[in-house]
C-alpha cells in the first residue's frame, strides 16, 4: 500500500490527503486527553466508537439540511471528508451549567439555563483555547459579522437536532462544541459543520440517574470511557444492544 501523506495530526485525529482533490481522510485515534493535554491515556476502541458516532450524527444533520464535511465512512477508524478552511474558533452551545461555565459564574452543575447559550473560544492549545467575544472575533479578522450570524444559526440547529435525538434515548445534552469550516462554490462561500460530533465533544448525562456518558468519565476518573461511549452507541442503535465494547482486534 502506498504511504499516505499526513496533512495534520491533532490530539484525537489524523488528517491524510484524500483520494480525490478537495477531500481528506480523517482517522480517529484511541488517544484521550484532558485539561489541555495535561492528562493523557490511550483508551482501546475509543477511536472506533467516535468514528461510528460522528458518522451517525453527521448523517443525521445532512438529512435535515445542515451542511457538513462528512462524505462517507471508509472503515472502522476512517472517514472520507470534504477539505475545508477551518475557522479558528470552537463554537460551544450550553443547555445546562457545567464545566467552565459553572465555575466562571458560580452556578451549580446541572442548572438549566434560561435558553441555549452560544460561546466562542479561540483555537490555540498553547493559550488554552481562551474564551473570546464577538468583538474579538471581528476585530482580529477570524470571522465577519455575517459569518458569526451564520455560525450561531448553524450551532443552534445542531443543538435542536442533537437535543431531540438524545432525549429520545434518555440522554440529556448538557453542552457540546463544534468546529465550522469555509468551503467555496465558485466565488460563493458557505459555512459547514466540520471536525467531529461525538462524546469527546459533548456532555451527555443519563436523564434518570445523571450518570455521565462523555469524556468527563476520563477527566474525573469515573470508570471506563469505552463502556460509557458504548452505552451511547447502543442507545442510538449504532451498536447492537448486546454488543461488547469494541476492541482494536476488530479493526480492518
Amino acid at each position: 500500500m502506498a504511504r499516505r501523506k499526513k496533512i495534520y495530526e491533532g490530539k484525537a485525529k489524523i488528517l491524510y490527503e484524500g483520494p480525490e482533490p478537495g477531500t481528506l481522510v480523517q482517522y480517529f485515534k484511541d488517544d484521550a486527553t484532558a485539561f489541555n493535554a495535561q492528562k493523557k491515556d490511550v483508551i482501546e476502541g475509543k477511536g472506533v466508537l467516535n468514528n461510528r458516532l460522528s458518522e451517525f450524527f453527521m448523517g443525521g444533520l445532512a438529512a435535515i439540511g445542515v451542511p457538513t464535511h462528512f462524505i462517507r465512512r471508509i472503515n472502522m477508524r476512517e472517514q472520507l471528508i470534504r477539505a475545508v478552511e477551518i475557522i479558528p474558533l470552537e463554537v460551544i452551545v450550553r443547555n445546562r451549567a457545567a464545566g467552565s461555565l459553572a465555575k466562571r459564574l458560580g452556578l451549580e452543575e446541572g442548572t438549566a439555563l434560561p435558553r441555549p447559550i452560544v460561546e466562542f473560544c479561540y483555537k490555540d492549545d498553547k493559550l488554552g483555547d481562551p474564551l473570546v467575544t464577538e468583538e474579538h472575533i471581528i476585530a482580529f479578522g477570524w470571522a465577519s459579522q455575517q459569518d458569526l450570524d451564520d455560525m450561531i444559526a448553524l450551532a443552534l440547529r445542531v443543538n435542536d437536532f442533537l437535543s431531540g435525538v438524545m432525549h429520545g434515548v434518555g440522554i440529556q445534552l448538557v453542552d457540546f462544541k463544534i468546529e465550522i469550516g469555509r468551503v467555496w462554490d465558485g466565488d460563493y462561500q458557505r459555512l459547514i459543520v466540520a471536525d467531529e460530533i461525538s462524546p469527546d465533544s459533548c456532555r451527555l448525562w443519563d436523564v434518570k440517574t445523571g450518570q455521565k456518558l462523555d469524556k468527563d468519565v476520563f477527566r474525573q476518573d469515573l470508570g471506563s470511557l469505552t463502556d460509557a461511549y458504548s452505552e451511547v452507541a447502543k442507545r442510538l442503535g449504532v451498536l447492537p444492544a448486546q454488543a461488547t465494547p469494541i476492541k482494536p482486534t476488530l479493526i480492518n
